[in-house]
């Protein structure tokens, strides 16, 4: 005859004072000294935080939920304006040297990275923050739009996006000063999403000709395809790590404000955004993330962040 332990794959923890700390969803504790028995109980949401002074769309993000940087994008123009998130309000930053839009970043709010993007013309350039302003850095091989970028601002990666030609699956590696080429994805895309380091990278969701579902995982030199999402997207936010990461909004024939959460294999449904959009920034990690700006039926400055909370119930 099976166990819980056996069906769910999960062990229950029984003890006088059990350690709540570290359980998984459906896990079953058991305190010995009260005869109480709970299940553990996962849940999560999108909330209302501060707004950007910049509505913009197109425009990339670096940081966590709570330190969070936005720098570039478009509004009726192409922007080089920069605002710092500090978990409830917005404040202006150094410009960029480069107004630009569809551009990737990597780091953190006081050590970021911005590069690629598109002015009236797809660029190269690659700009490095300090908190305060930005400094030039060593020029992209490829120059494209609509990539994504993870790391830091001294060891990021570049991935997809759209030259003039073609959509491309080429990846660039950066050491601080300056690019070189890493293996190509399997799939072709831009506007995609992604999270990661720049040896332990993820890239999902884009558009090819149509939007795409298919997630790929990169471990330095190569990329291994992993579980598709569910509902295939473009444009759309990214935060978290290679096997722990978010994935929300974005447009499939229409914007959509759907999440999904990744565990290294698998995506599974999470809490809707309250404001659908496209073309949005990302910070934070899968359980801690944070959206904000992005194109509804315009140009938006709203920001949301993602909690997951836990709860015990009683049997």
């Amino acid at each position: 005859m099976s166990t819980y332990a056996q069906v769910r794959g999960l062990k229950i923890i029984t003890d006088e004072n059990p350690v709540t700390s570290n359980l998984e969803e459906g896990q079953l504790v058991v305190n010995t000294s009260t005869c109480v028995v709970q299940g553990v109980c996962f849940s999560a949401s999108w909330t209302a935080g501060g707004a950007m002074a910049t509505a913009r769309c197109a425009l990339a993000g670096a940081g966590t939920n709570t330190a969070a940087l936005a720098f570039g994008g478009r509004t009726a123009v192409v922007v080089a304006c920069t605002e710092s998130y500090n978990g409830s309000t917005w404040s202006a930053g150094g410009a960029m040297a480069t107004a630009r839009r569809f551009l990737a970043g990597a780091g953190t709010n006081t050590a970021a990275l911005a590069f690629g993007g598109r002015t009236t013309v797809n660029v190269v350039c690659t700009e490095s923050y300090n908190g305060s302003t930005w400094t030039a850095g060593g020029a992209m091989g490829t120059a494209r739009e609509g990539l994504l970028g993870a790391g830091t601002n001294t060891a990021a990666l570049a991935f997809g996006g759209l030259t003039t030609a073609a959509v491309v699956a080429c990846t660039e590696s950066y050491n601080g000063s300056t690019w070189s080429a890493g293996g190509a994805m399997g799939t072709a895309r831009y506007r995609l999403a992604g999270a990661g380091t720049n040896t332990a990278a993820l890239a999902f969701g884009g558009i090819t000709t149509v939007a795409v579902a298919c997630t790929e995982s990169y471990n330095g030199s190569t990329w291994t395809a992993g579980g598709a999402m569910a509902t295939a997207r473009y444009g759309l936010g990214g935060a978290g790590t290679n096997t722990a990461a978010l994935a929300f909004t974005g447009r499939t024939t229409d914007v959509v404000a759907c999440t999904e959460s990744y565990n290294g294999s698998t995506w599974s449904a999470g809490s809707a955004m309250g404001t659908a959009r496209r073309y949005l920034a990302g910070a934070g990690t899968n359980t801690a993330a944070l959206g904000f700006g992005g194109y509804s039926t315009s140009t938006v400055a709203c920001t949301e962040s993602y909690s997951v909370g836990k709860s015990f119930k009683n049997f």
